[in-house]
C-alpha cells in the first residue's frame, strides 16, 4: 500500500476568488550574459532563483561582509543592547583600519547612528570595527557572533574572520548565502533597511557618496551594498522594488565599478520583464482537509503559516497545477504548525517546487472508544 496520498487540482477557482488577471505569456528568453565570476537573481517574496551562475561557489565577499555586521547591529538596536544616540569608543584598531574609511578620530567616541551610516553609506572599515567592538567586546568576539548567525540563517558556505571584509584565506561566502542574509535583513529590520537608500553621508567634515551607482540610475533600487578588493573584484548586492514586487541581485567579481552596476541592472530588468510573482494562498487559509485517525476530530485543515508566493514566467500562472501529497494513514495527536504534507506545484508538466503544508489547528488523541473504532477501520483500509 502506498503510504502517500496525492490529490491533484488546478488553481482556476483560486484565481477567480482572488481576482487574478491572466496575461498573455511572453516568450521566455535565456538570462542575460553577465560579466562576473558569479551571480544570482532571486525573487524576495517567493525565494525562487530566476538566474544564476556559480551561486554556491565560495568566494571572497569583500565589503558585502558588512551586511552581516549591519544585521547584528540592527539586532542589538532591536533588543536594546544599543541605542542610536549612544556613543561608542573609537579604538586605535578601528582608527588604523585599512581600506575605505569614515574618518573616525581615535579617542573621540562616535554616535551609533553615525557609525551605522558610516559603515552602510561610506563602507567605512573604521566604523565597522567600532560597532563590532561595541557589540561583541572585541572584533574577535563579534566575529564569533557573525558565524553563529550565519549558521542560524542557513549560510552553509560562509565563514567570517573579520567584520569588514578585508581579505583573509578563511573569509568566504557565496552569492546564494549573501542573498539569504540580505533577505533576512530586509525581512527582520525593514525600518533600518531604509539606510541603504541614502545617497551620501558626511562625518568629521568629509562628505562621501554611496558607492552603489544604481541608487542614482534606477529609482526603484533602494540598496544594498558594494564591495571591492583586488582579489575579490567588484561586487554588488542590489535590491529593487517595483509595483510591490522585490527582486534581489548578487554580482561577485565584476571587472569594474561601472560594470557591477550595469550587470546588476541587466539581471533586475530581466527578472521584472519576464517573470511575475503571484500569491497562491494567504497564511491560515485551508488548502486541503486531511483524514486523521484516532483523534478527537477526523478532519485536519492544512495550509501555510505564511503567505505562499510563487514566481513563474509572465503570463503562465493560470496554467499552474497542484498536488497535495500527504503520508497516510495519519494518526493523532497533531499539533498546530506541524508539517503534515506538501503542495507540489507544476507548470506545463515541469515541477515548480514542493511547499510544506502545516496543520492549522490541534487535534488531540481521541478517547478509548474512538481509538478502538479507528483501529478497526484501519484494519480494513
Amino acid at each position: 500500500m502506498n503510504p502517500f496520498v496525492r490529490t491533484s487540482f488546478p488553481f482556476i477557482l483560486f484565481w477567480a476568488l482572488t481576482g487574478f488577471a491572466a496575461h498573455a505569456a511572453l516568450p521566455l528568453p535565456p538570462a542575460p550574459q553577465i560579466n562576473a565570476r558569479a551571480w544570482l537573481l532571486i525573487d524576495v517574496s517567493s525565494g525562487q532563483p530566476l538566474a544564476e551562475k556559480a551561486a554556491d561557489t565560495r568566494m571572497e565577499p569583500a565589503s558585502l561582509t558588512k551586511i552581516m555586521t549591519a544585521y547584528l547591529s540592527f539586532a542589538a538596536l532591536k533588543d536594546g543592547r544599543l541605542k542610536l544616540d549612544q556613543t561608542l569608543p573609537v579604538s586605535e584598531r578601528a582608527w588604523q583600519a585599512e581600506g575605505s574609511r569614515t574618518f573616525l578620530v581615535p579617542g573621540r567616541p562616535a554616535r551609533v547612528e553615525d557609525l551605522l551610516r558610516g559603515m552602510i553609506i561610506q563602507s567605512g572599515n573604521d566604523a565597522s570595527i567600532a560597532l563590532a567592538e561595541g557589540i561583541g567586546g572585541s572584533e574577535e568576539g563579534f566575529v564569533a557572533m557573525m558565524n553563529r548567525t550565519a549558521q542560524r540563517l542557513g549560510m552553509t558556505n560562509t565563514h567570517f574572520t573579520n567584520a569588514t571584509g578585508l581579505p583573509h584565506a578563511q573569509h568566504h561566502s557565496t552569492a546564494r548565502d549573501l542573498a539569504r542574509l540580505t533577505m533576512a535583513m530586509i525581512r527582520d529590520f525593514p525600518e533600518r533597511y531604509k539606510l541603504y537608500a541614502e545617497k551620501d553621508f558626511a562625518y568629521n567634515g568629509i562628505r562621501q557618496p554611496n558607492r552603489n551607482r544604481l541608487l542614482y540610475m534606477d529609482p526603484s533600487v533602494d540598496g544594498v551594498k558594494t564591495g571591492h578588493t583586488g582579489s575579490a573584484g567588484y561586487c554588488l548586492v542590489a535590491s529593487s522594488q517595483r509595483d510591490q514586487r522585490r527582486l534581489l541581485s548578487v554580482v561577485l567579481g565584476a571587472n569594474s565599478d561601472v560594470g557591477r552596476a550595469m550587470e546588476s541592472q541587466k539581471l533586475l530588468n530581466y527578472g521584472f520583464q519576464f517573470y511575475e510573482t503571484v500569491k497562491l494562498y494567504p497564511a491560515g487559509r485551508t488548502v486541503s482537509t486531511l483524514r486523521i485517525y484516532k483523534g478527537a476530530d477526523s478532519a485536519l485543515r492544512a495550509g501555510f503559516g505564511q503567505d505562499l508566493y510563487v514566481t513563474v514566467p509572465r503570463g503562465t500562472a493560470q496554467r499552474l497545477k497542484a498536488q497535495v501529497v500527504s503520508r497516510q494513514p495519519m494518526l493523532a495527536p497533531v499539533r498546530r504548525g506541524q508539517a503534515v504534507g506538501s503542495l507540489r506545484l507544476s507548470l506545463d508538466g515541469e515541477r515548480v517546487g514542493d511547499f510544506p503544508l502545516r496543520a492549522l489547528h490541534d487535534i488531540p488523541v481521541a478517547g478509548l472508544l474512538g481509538r478502538a473504532w479507528d483501529s478497526l477501520l484501519l484494519l480494513f483500509r
